[in-house]
């Protein structure tokens, strides 16, 4: 895709070869790009970014990642090899763009390094099934995550996660279906996939929110989505046990939501 060549020809002009990694990552290798998906990008560093450097990574990007232009909206994460490798938990994200800070960007924020705790579980989907565009791929450059600090990293956004349920219902759910599967199973798995997962273990009052959000999430752009107010009274709900389901696993208890 043509979005993809200019971030990686970006990367090239801005960091030439400080990038020691270029590779593409999430949907678009997991289970490939849906209508609403983002283009997920992880560069590897030898060293931390300069000022200047963030502010033309920066300026490259709100150009690229411009939805209004008919293209993908871009995700596109720099971490330093030394910052993740040898691996500690919480790791550093060096520089982290993202489309839902557009208007922050254009106010004048500029991405710098920052904790990130959900980065664990960015590194370890990159490293096993990143697809390298420029540089050594990522398995040559990233350290295993420990299933432990997965675990953690997995399930260290559910707090926030209501805040934004009446908002962005579709990725919620299907984020919290996500986190169920990969604190059940280890395995991270595309939204549509963890959602099959989910909706096999969930009671029949519970599947048909998650079934809808799958369906959004694959054949529909947001500006298409729409919920019947029958499915609205049940987001809240579905949402609840799917969080008991995740405090259970949290806690060490065995016990699952049966199929019935």
């Amino acid at each position: 895709m043509d979005q993809i060549r200019d971030i990686v020809q970006l990367v090239g002009e801005v960091l030439g070869p400080e990038a020691l990694g270029t590779c593409l990552h999430g949907s678009a290798v997991l289970g490939g790009l849906r209508p609403a998906s983002d283009l997920d990008l992880l560069v590897v560093a030898r060293r931390t970014l300069t000022d200047s450097e963030r502010r033309a990574l920066l300026a490259g990007l709100l150009r690229i990642s411009d939805p209004t232009a008919g293209g993908r909206p871009v995700e596109l994460t720099v971490v330093t090899r030394s910052a993740v490798r040898p691996w500690r938990y919480p790791p550093t994200a060096d520089f982290q763009y993202g489309e839902w800070l557009r208007a922050d960007y254009e106010a004048g924020l500029v991405p710098r390094p920052e904790p990130a705790p959900d980065l664990a579980v960015l590194l370890t989907t990159a490293r096993a099934d990143g697809r390298a565009l420029a540089g050594r791929p990522p398995g040559d450059l990233l350290d295993p995550v420990p299933r432990a600090d997965l675990a953690r990293a997995t399930a260290a956004g559910v707090p926030g996660l209501l805040d934004d349920l009446d908002a962005d219902t579709r990725n919620v759910l299907l984020t919290l279906a996500r986190v169920w599967c990969t604190l059940a199973t280890g395995d991270i798995r595309a939204k549509d996939t963890a959602a099959d997962w989910a909706l096999e273990r969930l009671p029949a009052e519970h599947r048909p929110v998650l079934a809808h959000a799958r369906r959004l999430y694959l054949d529909c752009r947001y500006s298409e989505e729409s919920w019947s107010p029958g499915l609205t009274a049940q987001v809240r709900p579905h949402a609840q046990r799917v969080l008991a389901e995740i405090g259970r696993l949290r806690q060490g208890r065995t016990g699952g939501a049966t199929s019935g």
